[in-house]
C-alpha cells in the first residue's frame, strides 16, 4: 500500500513538472498560437482575429519602465507606421503585473500611449496567461505571427527588434524587420530566433 502510494507521488510529481517546462517554454517557431482577448488603454478588449484583413501580427510584449522598452519605443512605432497598411500590425502587450510595477498600472499605461501617441494596440495582460502561453521572459520581445490561408497562427521569428539596443541609427541588422519583408514576399525568414534583451518580466508573487 505504502509503495503504491510512493509510485503515484513520484508520478503525479512528474507530470507536474513536465506541464510547468512546457508552460515556461512557450511557444518555440513554426508552433500555433492562440489569439488572446485583452484589455486595451482604450478600454476595449481587443483580439487578434478583431484585425480581419490581417496577413500576420508582430505581437511585442513591452512596458513603460523598462530602460531597453523605452530605448526600442520609437522603434515599435516605426514597424507600426511600416507595416500595419501592408497587413502587419503592432499589437503591443504589457505582461508586468501592477502590484509589482507600479509604472505598468492600466492607468500609466493610458498617460504613456497618448504621452507617445501609439498607433497601434497597447494591451494588459492582467492574469498574465497569454505571457505565460507565448513564453515570454522579457521586454520588449517580438513574436511574428503568419496568418494562414486556414487563419492558424504560425509562429514565424521569436527575439530582439534590430541587434543595437542603445542606439537605432547603429542597428545594421534589422531582424523583425526582415522577417515581415520575407513573408510579404513569400520568402523564407532568413533569422527566426534571436536573443531578446531587456527586463525581465514582472510575475505576479505567489
Amino acid at each position: 500500500m505504502k509503495w503504491s502510494i510512493i509510485i503515484l507521488s513520484i508520478l503525479t510529481l512528474g507530470i507536474g513538472i513536465s506541464a510547468n517546462t512546457a508552460r515556461q517554454q512557450g511557444y518555440q517557431v513554426g508552433d500555433y498560437a492562440t489569439d488572446f482577448n485583452l484589455e486595451g488603454v482604450d478600454g476595449k478588449t481587443v483580439s487578434l482575429s478583431d484585425y480581419r484583413e490581417a496577413e500576420g501580427y508582430i505581437v511585442i510584449f513591452t512596458c513603460n519602465t523598462c530602460p531597453y522598452a523605452k530605448m526600442y519605443e520609437q522603434r515599435i512605432i516605426d514597424l507600426h507606421k511600416t507595416y500595419a497598411d501592408k497587413g502587419f500590425p503592432v499589437v503591443a502587450i504589457n505582461p508586468n503585473c501592477p502590484e509589482r510595477s507600479p509604472g505598468d498600472a492600466m492607468s500609466e499605461m493610458k498617460k504613456r500611449a497618448e504621452d507617445k501617441g501609439f498607433g497601434f494596440a497597447y494591451l494588459q495582460d492582467v492574469t498574465q496567461e497569454t505571457t505565460k502561453a507565448y513564453g515570454a521572459t522579457n521586454t520588449p520581445q517580438v513574436f511574428l505571427l503568419d496568418k494562414e490561408s486556414s487563419g492558424k497562427l504560425k509562429v514565424a521569428y521569436i527575439g530582439t527588434i534590430d541587434n543595437n539596443y542603445k542606439d537605432a541609427a547603429k542597428a545594421n541588422v534589422h531582424y523583425v524587420q526582415a522577417a515581415v519583408d520575407a513573408l510579404i514576399e513569400g520568402k523564407k525568414v532568413p533569422e527566426t530566433k534571436t536573443k531578446a534583451i531587456g527586463c525581465t518580466i514582472k510575475w505576479k508573487q505567489a
